[in-house]
Formats: structure tokens, C-alpha cells, sequence
């Protein structure tokens, strides 16, 4: 008998690592699996499946990744990516960083060469100690060697991957683990139901009182929304705080929709005047990185600024500016806090701020309105989006996807989310090829429509899964924004050779015949019009459509709105 099995006893019913792995994914209620079957996982995939967990295989172990991050983002419980060995395992990684980056829950679960062949460096196929390269990208790594520690391998990752912040978290199968037989009834005694996962953190209440008394001061507050907020799934806390309190609010991307971006006091057109000019800031699931310029420099204009921050990770705190009033905790405990202590007495913020932030929001949208109808052949990505705008106005319940460049950029800007979670794009990263992956899993997990918004560039990353959508008849709207080109499709090769230029694609391509091909709806458009029509038929059939979205190679800026990171040379090459 294997020194890695429990006795078992002659006739006694028998399991092995196959069934205990399945049976203690069911015993925590996981319902779907996204990955790619092979080497050594292929017969782990069938059983699952046969055993009512939906598999749902991809083209690409990062699609696969970056469909179960997406879902444990919307469910709050990990999503689960499988892959094969070695490769398979590197491609999901990307994912699993992108995931811990984001502080989503997600397991990566990876077959993997036997340890004593990988500890001599002996060659195996596949060989690689997966465990030791995954530990720096995720926030947690196990490997499980004996079929009777599945049990609680399994729950230690989950416990892992949503507790305190959230993230991804590798769990290292390796092959002769799936075989390792045990007593069946023992088996079962070693399976563990995670209780409470995700505790509640409840901040100090100094720590709220001191906040509260920072917000009472202020003369222009700003609350700044992030996704963690969106994440939290405390809406109903976080409208009422905003409401009690008065102040305006901006979103960032995946906050949209956490309130309606037309609510009174939303102040995303008025970005620059909010962000400048307040002097109490809250943040709220939201991080002072990169996207919000590390909460200094010129966007943040010369008022003195003074934050209160609410994060359930300590160390997050003054990681970039100093912050007056730390309030460590989960966000619905946080918020029912404040909500308490401000109890029915507060004054909520009115007058000359709220009037200011007002008149900019009103001012800002006026001027876009008319760039918003226009009907230009080529489009423009005003028009265009214009056009998907008031599609998402009409069909609130529908997610929209979004990645790209200039398409992301002007995406998030331009059209307005109503309900919370809707909107779901590049994150934190703003790593492309997220696309495919994001919206096969919005539909599944959620069951709605799904509008995808893809640069024709962001959409080359992961575009073999249109075959998945196909073969999974998921309602997924894509439009890809076909302008030639990443950025702009009108670069020249100055060499004079008879390639072209670096960030130019082939001229006039149709990517909608890639979907025909897989038995998909595929169209052609070139104006708002056509594009509206095309959208609105493809939502009410919910058959798996792509749109090729003909737009002007004119259009657009180089790397959409963040050009400043893209270094360029000032000395020319003689």
C-alpha cells in the first residue's frame, strides 16, 4: 500500500483523490470550474462535471484565470481556475496576480510533477516547482501531498482567499495525489465545511468618532468610491451614508453604478474641480495609487488635503500620503458605525460646494451632449459610444465589459452606470486581454446579458474565446472598435523597409467573421446608427454576437489617457 494512503480494510468501500477533491469543492458550494483540460487534470475535469459541478473549458488558461477572478469578484466566494502543469500553470498565473491585485478571491488549482522528480531536477515531463514561483504572486500558496489533507487543503485556501482582503491564493496538486487511495468513510470524516470564511471586522470606535469629527469640518468633502466598496456589496449602507452626509461622490471605474452616475451628487463630470479643490477626502474601498496619482501632484491641486480612509488592511494606510483618520474594518461594519454615531442629528453638506460641484457636472455634460449624437461615418468614439450609452440606459440589469485604450478610456467616462456591479473593466493594472474571460463569466455567474466594449487591440488577447462563447450559447454582446490599429491605426515605418508600422494592424479587417465562423451572430457597422441597431438585436435575441465597429484610424490619442507613462525618445537616431 502507498505510505501516502490511510489503511483501508479488505471489501471496505473505497475513494480517492479524484472524488475527495470533488467532494470537498461540493461541500463548500462550488458550483463552476473555469480552465483547460490536459495533462494531469483531463479525468479530474470529467468527474466533475458528471458530478453536477459545471466545468466550463477555455481556450487559454489566462481567459480561464481571468474568468474566475471576475467571479469571485462578483459572488465574493473564489473563483476557481484549473490548469494542467508547467505552461498551463504559467498562463493561469498572470490571472492569479491580476486577481491578488485587485484583492479578488480566486483559487488557482494546478496539476503538477511528483516532488522527489522536481527536487533532484530529474526531468520530468512538465517538471517545475510550481509552489516556490507562485508564492510572490498570490496572497497565499499551498500544495497538498496526502488525499487525506484535501480536506482541509481546501478549506485553507478558501479561508485564504476571502478573508481579510481578498486575493488569489495557488493550490499545487501534484498527479499521483489525484490516485491515492483511502477508505471511503475516513475520507469523508476528513472533509471541512469552512465556517465563516470572511468574518466581520468590526474598526474601533474612536477610530469612527475620529473620522466623523475630520468629516464635520470640512468645507468641501469628497467621497471617493472604489471597487473594494463595490465589492463589499454593502450598497445600501453606502447610499445612505452618502445621502446622510451630503457629500459628493466620485467613482472610480468599477464603482459605477454603486449609486446612479445621475445622482445629484455624483461629481464624475466634475472630476477635476473635486479632486482639486476639496479638502476632506474619504476613501472608501479605494486605493491613492497610480489611478488617482498617489493622492498628490498637480491633479490633486494646492489645497491642504486631510483623508479619511476605510480599509480592512492596516498596512494600506499611509502607503502614499499621510492619513489624518484611519478606519480599519470591513466596509458594511465600517459604514453601519458611522451610520450610528451620526445617528439623526447630522447636517448633511449643502451651499456653495455642492452648489460649485453642481454647476460643473451640468456644465460638462451639456458640452458633451452634442458630441454624444453625432452620427459621423467613420465613427468617431463620441458617436459611438453615445450610441451604447443609451443602450446601457435602457437595459440597466445588462454588465458591461470594457478594455482597451482610447476605448476604455472614453467607455468609462461616457457611459453611465445605474446599478452597482454592472461595470466591469481592467482594474488596477489596467492589464489588457481580460475582455473574454471577464464576459464569459459575468453571464454565467449572473445569468444577465453581457455587452463586452473591446479596442480591436485589448480584444486580440483573448479573441479565440468567442469559440467558447459560441460553445457555450452565452448572451454576450461583442463590439470590438476596429480603427486599424493599437491607439491609432495611421503610424508609418519611417525605416523605409516594407513592414509596417509596430502598432498597425491588418487594414480593414473583419472581425466579425470570426464569430460566423463558429456559428455566432457577426456584423459590420459603420455609423452610431447602425451600431445602435445592431446592439439592441443582438441583446433582445441573446445570441452570442460580434460586432466589427468600424472606427475612424484618426480617432483617438496615443495610449487613451495615460500618454504621460509612455515614455518617448527626444533624441533622434542618426
Amino acid at each position: 500500500m502507498d505510505h501516502n494512503t490511510s489503511e483501508v480494510t479488505e471489501d471496505a468501500p473505497l475513494t480517492d483523490g479524484f472524488n475527495l477533491l470533488i467532494d470537498a469543492l461540493q461541500l463548500n458550494d462550488v458550483e463552476t470550474i473555469y480552465g483547460v483540460p490536459g495533462i494531469p487534470i483531463t479525468d479530474f475535469g470529467r468527474m466533475a462535471q458528471a458530478a453536477g459541478i459545471r466545468v466550463i473549458s477555455f481556450r487559454h488558461e489566462q481567459n480561464a484565470g481571468n474568468a474566475a477572478a471576475i467571479a469571485g469578484y462578483l459572488t465574493k466566494k473564489p473563483g476557481i481556475c484549473l490548469t494542467v502543469s508547467a505552461p498551463g500553470f504559467l498562463n493561469g498565473l498572470t490571472a492569479l496576480a491580476h486577481a491578488t491585485t485587485n484583492c479578488w478571491p480566486m483559487i488557482l488549482i494546478s496539476g503538477s510533477s511528483e516532488r522527489e522528480v522536481v527536487d533532484l531536477q530529474q526531468g520530468d515531463y512538465e517538471e517545475m516547482d510550481q509552489l516556490a514561483i507562485a508564492k510572490p504572486l498570490c496572497k497565499a500558496a499551498y500544495r497538498i501531498l496526502h488525499a487525506q489533507d484535501i480536506g482541509i487543503g481546501i478549506a485553507r485556501a478558501i479561508r485564504a482567499a476571502v478573508s481579510g482582503r481578498p486575493g488569489g491564493v495557488y493550490l499545487d496538486l501534484p498527479a499521483q495525489l489525484f490516485g491515492q487511495v483511502m477508505d471511503a468513510a475516513e475520507g469523508q470524516k476528513s472533509l471541512v465545511k469552512v465556517i465563516d470564511p470572511a468574518p466581520e471586522q468590526i474598526p474601533a470606535p474612536h477610530a469612527v468618532i475620529r473620522a466623523l469629527e475630520l468629516l464635520k469640518e470640512a468645507k468641501r468633502p469628497l467621497v471617493i468610491l472604489g471597487k473594494g466598496a463595490a465589492y463589499a456589496q454593502a450598497d445600501d449602507a453606502i447610499r445612505e451614508f452618502i445621502e446622510k452626509s451630503g457629500v459628493p461622490y466620485l467613482p472610480m471605474s468599477m464603482a459605477k453604478g454603486l449609486l446612479p452616475d445621475d445622482h445629484p451628487q455624483c461629481a464624475s463630470a466634475a472630476r477635476s474641480l473635486v479632486l482639486k479643490e476639496s479638502d476632506v477626502v474619504v476613501m472608501i474601498g479605494a486605493r491613492l495609487n497610480w489611478l488617482l496619482s498617489h493622492g498628490k501632484g498637480k491633479q490633486w491641486g494646492e489645497a491642504p488635503k486631510k483623508f479619511i480612509h476605510i480599509d480592512i488592511e492596516p498596512k494600506e494606510m499611509d502607503s502614499n500620503v499621510e492619513i489624518a483618520a484611519p478606519v480599519v474594518g470591513d466596509i458594511g461594519s465600517c459604514l453601519a458605525a458611522f451610520l450610528a454615531e451620526m445617528g439623526g442629528q447630522w447636517q448633511a453638506q449643502s451651499g456653495e460646494w455642492l452648489d460649485a460641484v453642481r454647476a460643473k457636472v451640468e456644465s460638462n455634460v451639456a458640452r458633451m451632449a452634442p458630441k454624444l449624437m453625432n452620427n459621423n461615418i467613420p465613427m468617431d468614439y463620441h458617436g459611438a459610444l453615445g450610441a451604447l450609452r443609451r443602450i446601457i440606459e435602457k437595459r440597466p440589469d445588462a454588465i458591461l465589459v470594457n478594455e482597451g485604450a482610447n476605448t476604455l478610456d472614453f467607455a468609462r467616462s461616457i457611459i453611465n452606470m445605474h446599478k452597482p456591479r454592472k461595470r466591469l473593466d481592467v482594474g488596477t493594472w489596467g492589464v489588457m486581454g481580460i475582455g473574454m474571460g471577464t464576459a464569459i463569466a459575468a453571464a454565467i455567474e449572473t445569468g444577465q446579458q453581457v455587452l463586452a466594449i473591446e479596442g480591436d487591440s485589448a480584444f486580440g488577447f483573448s479573441g479565440m474565446e468567442v469559440e467558447t462563447i459560441c460553445r457555450y450559447n452565452l448572451p454576450v454582446c461583442i463590439v470590438v472598435f476596429n480603427n486599424n490599429g493599437i491607439y491609432r491605426g495611421t503610424d508609418v515605418n519611417t525605416s523605409g523597409g516594407s513592414d509596417v508600422a509596430t502598432t498597425v494592424f491588418v487594414k480593414d479587417s473583419r472581425y466579425d467573421m470570426m464569430m460566423q465562423a463558429f456559428g455566432g451572430v457577426g456584423v459590420n457597422v459603420t455609423s452610431p446608427d447602425e451600431l445602435e441597431r445592431a446592439v439592441n438585436e443582438a441583446m433582445d435575441c441573446g445570441k452570442p454576437t460580434l460586432i466589427n465597429a468600424v472606427i475612424d484610424p484618426e480617432s483617438g490619442t496615443e495610449s487613451g489617457r495615460i500618454g504621460n507613462l509612455n515614455p518617448q525618445s527626444v533624441v533622434k537616431k542618426k
